[in-house]
Order: structure tokens, then C-alpha cells, then sequence
């Protein structure tokens, strides 16, 4: 399925990028492209390499070949405490907290880039943000309930005010209710205007809040297109969405 031509130059571009861990390759060459503004999901069974293609992008990984651009910047092999500085964020698939430290203090841990001024502004506008994480801030991160710590990786995610941020498996292990109130969290911080890379077992709800979307299989893109498009497509819905 080919993509329409965009003017716009990407955020975050990926060119014939392969990479894996020690002698295992688990990406083999992927092109993908996100621009300023968009929701972008990347979905596909378990095991098609969806979070290795994140940690990658994030210097997690070992890099095979190809490039990364960020904002025009080769990045590829970049530290992550870099990549963070650039406008780069990630929330893992483990949630990203510190369960022995309070909201508070993994709001604190999350800014860690900022002066001491731009902290208490980012903590205050992230409580603000989160009610709940505001009336729990005192309470530590490991004795909140799942959607509540999901709640907490993603404001500790935004606390650096990133240009890009990257999520993996957001509504994995949640209840049907937290998943619901996740990707309308979703939804809502891109509406306000941040860019967001979403990788996503629920391949369903992922097509259908993201601008545009690509399908990974075994490493490769199968299938790249709007969001909509892909929510429609035959060999997606047999394949991908239990249809």
C-alpha cells in the first residue's frame, strides 16, 4: 500500500535499519517515517520485533545498518540520556517507574535534564495533567494499581516536555476499563499537540486513533498506510485483528 507523497520533513526517520541483540538480527532493513504532529502505531504479533524496533531507536540495541535521522540528526547509536536532551522520550513496556520511590520523586526522576525552576513547573503541570497522580504523590509508585503506575510512566515520560514520545505496549496487562481511559490519554496529549510513536499488541484500538500506521512481520513492514486503511484491509483484519 503506498504512502502519499507529504512535503513535511519526518521528525524521526528510519532507513534500511537492521539491528538485534548479540548475533540475533531481529530487524532486517525497516523504512519508516513519522512526522510533526501525528499519532504513528506500529503493530504485529508477538515477537515481530515492535519493541525491539523502539529500544533501537532508542540506543538500546545493537545496529546492523541503516540510519536513524531525529529532527535532521543521524542518531543512530546515540545514548539514550542524549536522545532525551534532543526531545526524545520512552516509556517501556515494564511501565518505566521505580516502585520504591513515591510519585513525587519518579516525577522528579523523570525531569532530570531540567533546571530546578523547569522541574517544579513540569511536576505541577503533570499532577495537573493527572489528577490521581496528584492525590497519590506522596504514595509509592510500587503499591499503585496498573493503570495508575501506566498513568505515572507516561507523565514521567512527558516531564522532559519531548518533542517525540515513544510508547510500548501502553495497555498491556490492564483491564478492559484501563485500557479505554489509556488511549484516550493517548488521543488527548497528541490532540494538545505532541507527536507520539505507539507500539501496540491491540492492534485494533491502535488503527483507530493513529494518523497512520505500519504492520511488522518477522522483522519486516508488511503493511504501511493510514490508519483507517489498515483497519479495513482484509489481510490486516484476518491476520492481525481476530477477523
Amino acid at each position: 500500500m503506498e504512502m502519499s507523497e507529504n512535503p513535511t520533513p519526518p521528525i524521526l526517520a528510519i532507513r534500511d535499519l537492521a539491528a538485534g541483540y548479540d548475533k540475533s538480527e531481529v530487524l532486517h532493513g525497516i523504512n519508516m517515517e513519522i512526522r510533526k504532529g501525528e499519532i504513528v502505531t506500529l503493530v504485529g504479533a508477538n515477537g515481530a520485533g515492535k519493541s525491539t524496533t523502539l529500544r533501537t531507536i532508542f540506543g538500546l540495541t545493537t545496529i546492523r545498518g541503516g540510519h536513524i535521522t531525529f529532527k535532521g540528526h543521524e542518531v543512530a547509536g546515540s545514548r539514550p540520556h542524549d536522545l532525551v536532551r534532543m526531545g526524545l522520550a520512552f516509556v517501556p513496556q515494564e511501565r518505566g517507574v521505580f516502585p520504591s520511590l513515591t510519585v513525587f520523586e519518579n516525577l522528579e526522576m523523570g525531569g532530570y535534564t531540567l533546571t530546578a525552576e523547569r522541574l517544579g513547573e513540569r511536576i505541577e503541570a503533570m499532577l495537573t495533567r493527572f489528577p490521581r497522580l496528584k492525590e497519590r504523590r506522596k504514595q509509592k509508585a510500587g503499591s499503585l494499581s496498573g493503570g495508575e503506575r501506566q498513568m505515572l510512566a507516561i507523565a514521567r515520560g512527558l516531564m522532559p516536555d519531548p518533542e517525540l514520545l515513544m510508547l510500548d505496549e501502553p495497555s498491556l496487562g490492564l483491564a478492559p476499563l484501563v485500557v479505554a481511559s489509556v488511549f484516550e490519554e493517548v488521543a488527548y496529549i497528541n490532540q494538545q499537540g505532541m507527536t507520539v510513536f505507539l507500539v501496540e499488541q491491540n492492534a485494533r484500538r491502535a488503527l483507530a486513533i493513529a494518523q497512520r500506521a505500519y504492520v511488522l512481520e518477522l522483522g519486516q513492514i508488511r503493511y504501511e498506510g493510514t490508519g483507517s486503511e489498515l483497519l479495513n484491509n482484509e489481510d490486516v483484519q484476518r491476520s492481525y485483528l481476530g477477523a
